[in-house]
Formats: structure tokens, C-alpha cells, sequence
């Protein structure tokens, strides 16, 4: 086992190397890095929105808007139609999802059926479908009536068609703003996610991708006054519409459209001549140019409007033909505004509706201070660790050191080579492994300290130290592992970005631990040639240790059983402090921009908004703010309305470092996905320890699992923490943690299980739980002091995240011993049989870590 060949040596030093090359450019700024060689690796972690500030923002498509699109094409198409086939109809309307025509002449219904054949075709979708749809159905059971029906698998194969295009679109106008590296991509059947990092605005951002932008070109119907129209009816065929000035001005508008935005081949931002105003320029293609030319010569004197989605822009005059297919576009601009009107029209016209239904937003200054409040965390938790283990354990804590800093080189070096998104919880992240890496080392020099002591020399407890330790290993880490998998998969955002970055800690932690320290161990040993194990400073359980853990099991059955009660009765009489993501509603943090905030200014000036519940509260120093606004129960678009007066209201004294805002669509979601990953965890878990022992193990780490997961949400409910994504995460990975600890006193349950076939299970339990008191101990103040570092020292932004965990740990030592070792005498577990030989109590000195 201690044993290593040259060849597989110098694989694993290769490996190392390799990690901390590629670790290594993060340490420098990327001007430094740009000087270097172009074959040294330069690649970076990729930060995330809430490191490096950006906005994340999701849009989802307006299906009425296509239904309502394809009615009005289904219209125009039935009256060409049946006008060319010289077939009479009355009553041409549409509702709903279903247009219908009544053919006025009985004899000709079946040529009015031959003739409108084409609207129900399949067509051909291919790579949507797989095959063809048909769009929609015929109706005739109505004498003389033929209705129309647009079908589900229409519907959907035209949101699919719109949806790519959508994201097309969003694509290009994104890509306008000169942002770097944006990020847009397709989420679920009719959802465009999109993120922008570092930037500055972005407000500007959801203005330019909430905005339609379908641009017409249609004649001012000059047939009779506006305001007759507004107080009679307009005639046939003209619409009355208004433009975007304020107060705005009404216009009668022919629907002809003479040239629509399609026909564009460019649009620029540019300056009128005459008078110096911001103006844009556009250019048709030569279809476009040719219409455009032919219905102004044949309109000179007339008024024709320029229409952005149903505004009327500007009404000018034709002076004369225009036939150059050139123009401008004037109407009150700004230059930013002209510039994001140019931008709209270059990048083309959605074909439906988006709306923001959920939106985060983080202020670069924000960023680096989580980076900065990341760093710091680190390396206090960093140092806190490795310090205790040098005390714990002496020269092999220090070798043990020696492979915790090539785990953490490996976690970053690994996220670089993968381009992995470094957010503020997977720094958490990091932090955490910190904690727990140990972990496996620790299980391994308690196995060596109790081979060493039943009287094995030290090369052969050493050896088998490791081996037995190995399946332990293997585990205890697996099943931290079924949780963060599900976190990765059920998560968004931060959320998932821990999860990525615990998981490659929980790969890399096996490496380390079992590979790189034993290599360690073996070169110290064949250099060395130790007669004894290195002594440890302090010895923090003593060996020999006897404590009757089940002799009081009743009493602390009894009392988990009352804590998990009030727990569960609190949760369902008090309400819990749910965050956004779960209730819906606006998150902003801003910033005082001289001196210190005022609470209730900022309170007394957002209440005269009328937006419903506003509370503000201080947010770590004293000139930082933290407002929650309630939902609007308005739908999306009122959410979004929210922010901009929030905005309008306090921009002017304070700088907005972080935007939240979660419509009650996706916070409906995102507490039923949080359900189905706590579920999916639960049970995962509970297949793979099954597997691996008995029904009586699996069901007893799920009932301890779930005593440790009601004692987490009964302490956000006593203090008052926000529970949050972030919260979501802490729990399903105090589910993992938790399990870790109670896998360890179960393998060696298992193990004296075949030892010890006669010892009454109270006295067994006891000898392993003591057995592996130690570990269990040492493991919890590690984690401890990694997680004390993250809650001091972290950050205002994932204080309920570390608070969370630090409670869930040490819960999740209690459990371990007091919950999931007593409930194996409950459900009756018996030694099973075996092939080793019956062995009596072996003395406490010989048993005791």
C-alpha cells in the first residue's frame, strides 16, 4: 500500500505540477499575463455577475402575442384567398385560438374548402418536431361555417421558430453594446436567459431587450380629423395611435404598411445638418428602396408616419419622391437614446413580447468587495486549519498541509481548465472543502494511531491505516457528493456555481488525501525510518476514552424529538423570513454616495411611492442600505416598474450596488424546485447507503438527516435569517455533511459488527462511536473554524448561507452520535454472520482513539 513505483511517483508529481500551472494565473492581473510567452497558460477563473458586477436577467416570450400574430395572418390569408377564388364570405373574425368565415353561398362551401386547403397543410418542422405538424384543424360541422382552430403542437412549434429567432436577436443587440463575453442562451420552451458581466447600465440593457422594436412605415390617414375619430370611429382601415411624447399626441394611421424594419439594411446614429439635432440614418434594400420610392412620389404634400411598436416616432411630410432608399428618423433624441434606437433596427424586431421575469443585478464595486471579503475569509479560515492540524497531529498535520494547499491549487486550477464560473458561494465553497478536506486525513491518522496502539509496527500501521480507511473515505464523500449533484442540477446562478466548485473539492479531496498524503507519508518514511508516530502538541480525546453514549439515548430522543416539534410547529405559526426567490418581490442594496444613510428618509420617500410593504434596514456599514419591497401581485412587468421608481427616487444620493428582482413566476419555481432537490437528495442518499449496508443504516441516516434539516429551518425561523437559494444550498449541503459524519460511525458499526457477534448492540455502538470520537471531533472543529471565518469575515451578502452551515455542523455531529447510532437498537439491527473468527471485547486501551 506504502509502496509506490518510480513511474506511478512521477504521474502523480506531473499531475501536481500540472494543477499549479494552471493555477498559477490567477495569482497575476491579466496585463501581466499578456506580457508573458504566448505557450505559458494564461487562463483565468471565470468570475461570476455577483464577483466582477453584471446583470442576469430572464426573459420569457409572450405566447399570446404569436397566437394573436398567427390569427391576424390566418385573417389576411382566408380574405386573399377567397377573393381570388371569387367565393363570397361574411362574418370573417377571430377569438381565442380560433378564426372563422361564413361562406354566404351553400353551393360554392366546397371550392371554399378546396380553395383554403393550404391553411391546414402540415408543414414541415424538422428540427423542432422531428417530422411535420399540422398548424391548425378544420371545423365544418357548422352548416355553412368553417372555423379555424390553431393546435397545442402549433402553438408550439411556432414559439419554438420564435424563440430561436428571439435569441438571434437578443444576441445581436447585446453584442451592440460592446460588452465582453455576454452570455445568451435558450432556457425551457419559451425562456431566453441572459447575462452581461461588468456592465455599467443596466437599465439601458433592459430597455433595449424589453422593447419589441417592430418598425413601420405607414401613410397619416388625413381623410378626416384625429379628434373625430377619437370621439366617433375611426373609418375602415385606419387605426388611431399615439406618439412618445408626453403628453402624447394622438394620429390617425392608415394599417397599410408600406415598408416595415425587415427591409432594412442598416441604421446609424448620426446628427441633422440643419440644426444639430441627434437623428438616425437608415438604408432599405433595394425592395425596400423601391416601395419606399414609389409610395412617396405617388404621396407628396401627405404626412407618413414612423412607427416603434405601435408609437408613432415622428408623422413627417413627403416634400418630394423619396428614391435614394435613404432617410432619417428625428423625434426629441438624445444621443444614447438615437444610438439605442439604431441598435434596435440593426438588430432586427422580435417577434414577440419579452418580459423581465426575473432579474439580478451586481454593481462592480459590490464585486470587488465580495472579492475582497472572499480573500480575506480564505486565508483566516486557511490559516485557522492549517494550524490546528500541525497541533492536532505534528509533522503529519504538516504533511497533511502540504496536500491541503495542493487541493486547494488543484480546485482552481481545475475550475480554469473547465472555465467555470467563480461565484461568492462557490468562494464559500472553497472555504468549506477547506474545512472538510481534512476530513479524510483525519480518518486516516486516527486509523494509523489505532493500529499503532493495538501493537502493529509503525510501517505496518501506517499501511493499514490507509487501507482500512480507504472504503470510509469513499463513502463519507460520495454521499456529500448525491447532494451537491443535485444542487448542480436544481440550482441557478451562485447556487450552482457552489455546487461546481464543492463538487471538483470533493473529487480533489479523495486525490490529495488518499494519493498525494500517502505518498508524502511513504517518502517520510523511507527517509526517517521512524520508530514511533510523531507525537501531536495536544491531544484534544484522550485514548482509552469510555462514554456511554446510548445510556442516555432516551434523553436525548426526547429532546430532539421536542426541538424537532417546536421546530416544525414554529415553521407552520410563524412566518419565516423568506427571501425573494421564494415570495417574489425586489431586492435592492445601495450605497450612500457622502456620509451615512438615512433609514427613515429613504423609508419616508419610497412609502409615498405607493408600492406596497417597503422595508429598509442597514446592511453592514453604516452607509450601506438594504430595501425588500413586497410583491406587486401586478404581474412581471409591475416588478419591473418597482425598480424604476425606486431608482428614479434615490439615484441622485445613493449608488445602486445589487438589483434583485424575482416575479412571482419564477419564485413559484424556484420554491417548488427547492422541494424536489431536497426530495431527490433525500432519496438518492437513501439508495446509496442502502446499497452499500443494511435497510436499518439507510433508513437511520435519512430519519438523522431529517431531524438535522428541521433543526436548519426551525433556527432561520427563531432568528429571523433570510431563507433564500443560498439557504436552499447551505441545507442540502449540511444533508451531505451530516451524512459524511454519520457514515463514519456506521462503517465502523458494520466493522465491529463482524468483530464482535456476541456484544450486546448498546455496548457495540458505544465501542464505535468512541472508536471514532476523535475523528468526529477533530473533523467538526475544522469545519468549524473554516465556516467561523465565512460568517466573520465573509460578507453581509452570504451571512444566512455560512450562519446556516455553521449550525447545520454542529447538529450534524450530535446527530451523528446521539440520532443515527441509537436508532439502529430501535429498528432491532442483529450482528449479521460472517467468516471472522468471534472475538471478545478487546480491552479499552486497544480499542480507544
Amino acid at each position: 500500500m506504502l509502496y509506490f513505483s518510480r513511474f506511478k511517483m512521477i504521474l502523480i508529481w506531473v499531475a501536481v505540477a500540472i494543477t499549479v500551472i494552471l493555477a498559477a494565473p490567477n495569482l497575476f492581473p491579466a496585463s501581466t499575463l499578456a506580457q508573458l510567452p504566448s505557450w505559458v497558460p494564461k487562463r483565468q477563473m471565470t468570475l461570476g455577475l455577483d464577483l466582477q458586477g453584471g446583470s442576469h436577467i430572464l426573459l420569457e416570450m409572450n405566447q399570446n402575442d404569436l397566437i394573436k400574430d398567427r390569427l391576424e395572418t390566418t385573417r389576411d390569408e382566408i380574405r386573399t384567398l377567397l377573393r381570388d377564388a371569387k367565393i363570397g364570405y361574411t362574418g370573417l373574425a377571430g377569438t381565442g385560438r380560433v378564426i372563422q368565415v361564413r361562406i354566404t353561398d351553400p353551393a360554392q362551401l366546397d371550392a371554399a374548402k378546396t380553395a383554403l386547403k393550404t391553411l391546414t397543410d402540415p408543414v414541415a418542422a424538422g428540427l423542432f418536431t422531428g417530422g411535420s405538424i399540422q398548424e391548425m384543424t378544420l371545423d365544418d360541422s357548422e352548416a355553412g361555417l368553417l372555423k379555424f382552430n390553431v393546435t397545442d403542437a402549433g402553438i408550439k412549434y411556432r414559439t419554438s421558430t420564435a424563440l430561436a429567432q428571439s435569441i438571434e436577436v437578443v444576441g445581436r443587440r447585446v453584442n451592440e453594446l460592446g460588452t465582453t463575453e455576454p452570455i445568451v442562451q435558450r432556457q425551457g420552451d419559451d425562456r431566453i436567459l441572459v447575462q452581461v458581466p461588468g456592465l455599467q447600465d443596466p437599465q439601458r440593457l433592459k430597455e433595449i431587450l424589453g422593447q419589441t422594436a417592430k418598425l413601420t412605415f405607414q401613410m397619416v390617414d388625413q381623410s378626416m380629423p384625429v379628434q373625430d375619430a377619437l370621439n366617433g370611429r375611426p373609418p375602415a382601415g385606419s387605426t388611431v395611435l399615439y406618439s412618445q411624447d408626453d403628453p402624447p399626441v394622438p394620429y390617425l394611421i392608415e394599417n397599410r404598411v408600406i415598408v416595415s424594419g425587415e427591409n432594412l439594411v442598416d441604421a446609424q446614429a448620426t446628427y441633422n445638418s440643419q440644426n444639430n439635432e441627434p437623428v438616425v440614418s437608415f438604408r432599405f434594400d433595394s425592395k425596400g428602396a423601391a416601395r419606399f420610392g414609389q409610395a412617396t412620389a405617388q404621396n407628396v404634400g401627405k404626412l407618413f408616419a414612423i412607427i416603434l411598436d405601435n408609437q408613432v416616432i415622428s408623422a413627417p411630410q413627403i416634400r418630394e419622391p423619396i428614391l435614394g432608399g435613404t432617410g432619417q428618423i428625428s423625434g426629441n433624441f438624445t444621443a444614447q437614446s438615437a444610438n439605442d434606437l439604431a441598435v434596435l433596427l440593426r438588430a432586427g424586431a422580435l417577434p414577440a413580447t419579452l418580459t423581465v421575469i426575473e432579474e439580478r443585478t451586481v454593481g462592480p464595486g459590490l464585486g470587488q468587495d465580495s472579492i475582497h471579503a472572499g480573500k480575506v475569509a480564505g486565508i483566516i479560515g486557511s490559516i485557522l486549519v492549517v494550524a490546528f492540524m500541525f497541533v492536532a497531529y505534528g509533522l503529519l498535520g504538516f504533511l497533511a498541509n502540504i496536500a491541503l494547499a495542493v487541493h486547494v491549487a488543484m480546485i482552481v486550477g481545475l475550475l480554469s481548465l473547465l472555465g467555470a464560473t467563480l461565484t461568492l458561494p462557490g468562494i464559500a465553497g472553497i472555504v468549506l472543502t477547506i474545512g472538510m478536506a481534512v476530513d479524510s486525513n483525519v480518518l486516516i491518522y486516527e486509523r494509523i494511531r489505532e493500529e499503532r496502539r493495538a501493537g502493529r509496527s509503525v510501517i505496518q500501521a501506517i499501511d493499514t491505516g490507509f487501507s482500512k480507511a480507504l472504503a470510509t473515505i469513499v463513502d463519507s464523500n460520495v454521499t456529500s457528493l448525491i447532494a451537491t449533484v443535485v444542487l448542480f442540477y436544481l440550482g441557478t446562478g451562485p447556487v450552482k456555481g457552489f455546487a461546481i466548485t464543492y463538487a471538483i473539492g470533493i473529487l480533489t479531496t479523495v486525490f490529495t488525501a488518499f494519493t498525494f498524503t500517502r505518498l508524502l507519508v511513504s517518502i517520510w518514511l523511507r527517509r526517517a525510518r521512524p520508530k514511533e508516530l510523531p507525537r501531536a502538541p495536544v491531544t484534544f480525546v484522550k485514548p482509552g476514552t469510555k462514554i456511554p453514549f446510548m445510556g442516555i439515548r432516551r434523553w436525548t430522543f426526547a429532546l430532539s424529538s421536542a426541538l424537532s416539534i417546536l421546530s416544525v410547529v414554529l415553521f407552520f405559526t410563524v412566518d419565516i423570513n423568506y427571501g425573494i426567490d421564494f415570495k417574489g418581490g425586489s431586492l435592492i442594496e445601495v450605497k450612500a454616495k457622502t456620509g451615512t444613510a438615512d433609514l427613515a428618509d429613504i423609508r419616508s420617500r419610497l412609502t409615498e411611492l405607493n408600492i406596497g410593504e417597503v422595508q429598509v434596514q442597514q446592511f453592514g456599514d453604516p452607509n450601506d442600505v438594504l430595501i425588500r419591497v413586497g410583491s406587486q401581485g401586478g404581474g412581471e412587468n409591475a416588478e419591473q416598474s418597482v425598480i424604476d421608481k425606486v431608482r428614479g427616487e434615490l439615484q441622485d444620493g445613493y449608488d445602486f450596488r445589487r438589483v434583485e428582482v424575482v416575479g412571482p413566476t419564477v419564485s413559484g419555481e424556484l420554491a417548488k424546485q427547492g422541494t424536489i432537490a431536497m426530495l431527490v437528495a433525500l432519496l438518492g442518499i437513501l439508495v446509496y447507503v442502502w446499497f452499500r449496508f443494511e435497510w436499518q443504516f439507510a433508513v437511520g441516516a435519512i430519519v438523522a438527516t431529517v431531524h438535522d434539516v428541521v433543526m436548519t429551518i426551525g433556527f432561520f425561523v427563531i432568528t429571523g435569517l433570510e431563507f433564500n437559494q443560498s439557504s436552499l444550498a447551505a441545507i442540502l449541503t449540511i444533508i451531505g455533511y451530516s451524512l459524511n459524519d454519520t457514515i463514519v460511525v456506521y462503517d465502523r458499526v458494520r466493522e465491529d459488527l463482524r468483530k464482535y457477534k456476541k456484544m450486546p448492540l448498546p455496548q457495540l455502538l458505544n465501542n464505535a462511536i468512541n472508536e471514532t470520537l476523535s475523528r468526529t471531533t477533530l473533523t467538526s472543529v475544522t469545519t468549524t473554524l473554516a465556516l467561523l471565518a465565512l460568517v466573520l469575515f465573509g460578507g453581509e451578502v452570504i451571512r444566512s448561507f455560512t450562519m446556516a452551515m455553521l449550525f447545520g455542523v454542529v447538529f450534524g455531529t450530535y446527530s451523528s452520535i446521539f440520532i443515527a447510532a441509537p436508532l439502529l437498537i430501535l429498528f432491532k439491527l442483529r450482528p449479521s454472520s460472517g467468516t471472522a473468527d468471534e472475538q471478545t471485547p478487546v480491552p479499552s486501551k486497544a480499542v480507544a482513539t
